[in-house]
């Protein structure tokens, strides 16, 4: 069903990626305490982090997830040929913040999710505003399906299969106005079923964005499905952003709204540590975080503790689809 409006107005990371600088700080002065030295604390971060994948695995796939009709994509030098990071990682090692903080939460606390009935409103500066079910959503283009790596912060990266198609399908049937510069991307806000929103930790709703001409390039997608199945709740359930030359942050989860604006959105984590977290967070091994080098990254499924690292590449390994798109800025300063 397609319900018209009126008005115009729409990884698998350590402990520590994408946390505020508090939460950071605590976890890390809680290994100390636990291990002394540098060595002892890397190997407690180490175990933690693979006791918290082995607790959480067994949870992953309560039942078999129905699948999601797609074929290869047709985006030509567009999808790395790397290979894939196993099911039980992506799906159990999370950051879905409304869901808690810690990388297993999300997939025991999603759950309770529900995502059926579901809509997106598209609002704000575009010709034919509306309010799409998912059903229809599901039906505007033939879904593909494209191998991205998603790349955290703080030096760990995937590779998976995402169903979809390219948002600009969607972007295109509302018509933008000339004056929309931007595209607002907010995402599911609601106490009842997500047991952490409202917390302190970010200002609710989460909300991402993109400049048009980002949003239009046909490598952001719109995903319904991973692995060839309906998106699990933990991973942003039932529509979600995939951006992948950016930080994850930066693929919104569970949609509820689209908006097209003249202004620069203010998203949540540029919103929490301006520092940190810049509005485009293109992955750029040049411009390290404040507490972190992203010079190099380790994948998941490829994490032991003495596995080699890998060297981290610009735009995440698009540059050359999407370097243009930045052509003249000073990516230090617009990070």
């Amino acid at each position: 069903m397609l319900i018209k409006t009126n008005h115009d107005g729409f990884c698998h990371p350590l402990s520590s990626e994408i946390t505020p600088q508090r939460v950071y700080a605590g976890r890390r002065d809680l290994i100390k305490l636990m291990a002394g030295g540098v060595a002892g604390a890397a190997l407690t971060a180490w175990a933690l982090r693979a006791a918290h994948a082995q607790s959480a695995s067994a949870m992953v796939r309560p039942g078999k997830l129905a699948a999601l009709p797609s074929v290869k994509s047709s985006l030509a030098g567009a999808m790395t040929m790397e290979k894939l990071t196993d099911y039980k990682d992506a799906s159990s090692y999370n950051n879905f913040y409304e869901f808690g903080t810690d990388k297993s939460d999300p997939v025991r606390n999603a759950p309770s999710l529900k995502t059926r009935p579901w809509s997106v409103e598209i609002e704000g500066l575009v010709k034919k505003p509306a309010r799409y079910a998912l059903e229809d959503l599901l039906k505007l283009s033939a879904q593909e399906e494209r191998i991205y790596r998603l790349r955290c912060v703080e030096g760990w990266s995937m590779v998976i299969p995402w169903v979809g198609y390219s948002l600009s399908e969607l972007i295109r049937r509302v018509e933008p106005l000339g004056s929309a510069k931007y595209v607002e991307f907010v995402t599911l806000a609601d106490p009842k079923t997500m047991p952490f929103v409202g917390s302190r930790v970010l200002d609710w709703p989460y909300v991402e964005g993109l400049r048009m001409d980002e949003a239009m390039h046909p490598l952001t997608l719109l995903s319904f499905g991973m692995y060839g199945e309906v998106l699990p709740n933990q991973s942003g359930a039932p529509v979600r952003l995939v951006v992948p030359w950016k930080y994850g942050f930066k693929s919104g989860k569970s949609l509820v709204k689209i908006r097209f604006t003249d202004k620069q959105p203010d998203t949540a984590w540029n919103k929490a540590a301006a520092s940190e977290y810049g509005f485009f967070s293109n992955v750029n091994p040049n411009v390290d975080h404040p507490r972190w080098s992203q010079a190099s990254e380790r994948r998941i499924g490829e994490d032991g503790l003495f596995a080699r690292k890998r060297k981290t590449l610009m735009f995440n390994g698009y540059e050359a689809q999407v370097g243009q798109l930045y052509a003249g800025m000073d990516l230090k300063k617009f990070f």
